[in-house]
Formats: structure tokens, C-alpha cells, sequence
């Protein structure tokens, strides 16, 4: 099931507009994509506008971390979401979205990439 993203249903000021047409396919979405930590990586690969595909990661693992002294990445096992500044609730249900911190083998670490968008997870080591 899909989600409309349209703009025709509201006007500027509140009221309803009526339809002019039936919804099209090219404004269809879809709900967003929740990573949460689990004990191995899950990725859907989906079509989306444009023939393009998009990698969404669902249940996730391990992350790239980059340390910032040696300018090495290490691919390390990701224990917990301490924190989110998106939304709170996200640390709560251990989702990861870009801006979390997380904690993992070597330390806390930022996620700088989108994972249900990308189907990966990138992040820098804040502490070790």
C-alpha cells in the first residue's frame, strides 16, 4: 500500500479542494523506513520514481565507523541507540536514522548517512 503525495487534496487556507482526477502512480510514496538494531543486516531493495532503485536497510547490525585519528574505517557490531535528536521516542524503540548516536564494539558513534535510504551505516567515533 502505497502513500499519496499529492498536493491537491488541501488548500493554502485549510478547506478541501474537490478532485479534478484520479490519483496518479507517479505520486504515489511510500511510509518511511524505521532501521532498527537487530542481530543481522536486513536490506530491501525497492523501485522507485524513475525506474531507480533504492536500498532500504530494516534491520541493522553492524556500521562503517570512521575514527577520526587513524582515518580508518572499521566495521563494528552496533550495541545500542543512546541517543536521537530527531525524536526522542526513536532512542526508546532502538531505530537509527541519520544524527543518532550509537553505541557500538569501539565507542559512541554519529550516523552521518540516511539508512533507509542508503541501506548502509556510516557514522564517525565521537569517543572511544
Amino acid at each position: 500500500m502505497g502513500v499519496y503525495q499529492g498536493n491537491d487534496l488541501r488548500k493554502i487556507s485549510g478547506g478541501l479542494k474537490r478532485p479534478h482526477r484520479k490519483h496518479r502512480k507517479h505520486e504515489m510514496g511510500s511510509y518511511p523506513t524505521e532501521t532498527k538494531v537487530s542481530n543481522k543486516d536486513i536490506r530491501v531493495v525497492e523501485r522507485v520514481f524513475g525506474g531507480n532503485k533504492k536500498v532500504k536497510l530494516y534491520y541493522a547490525a553492524t556500521a562503517n565507523v570512521l575514527d577520526p585519528k587513524s582515518k580508518q574505517f572499521k566495521k563494528v557490531r552496533i550495541l545500542s541507540v543512546v541517543e536521537t535528536p530527531a525524536n526522542r521516542d526513536f532512542a526508546r524503540r532502538g531505530i537509527i536514522v541519520k544524527g543518532s548516536i550509537i553505541q557500538t564494539e569501539i565507542g559512541k558513534a554519529k550516523v552521518i548517512s540516511r539508512p533507509g535510504q542508503d541501506g548502509v551505516i556510516n557514522a564517525i567515533l565521537i569517543e572511544g
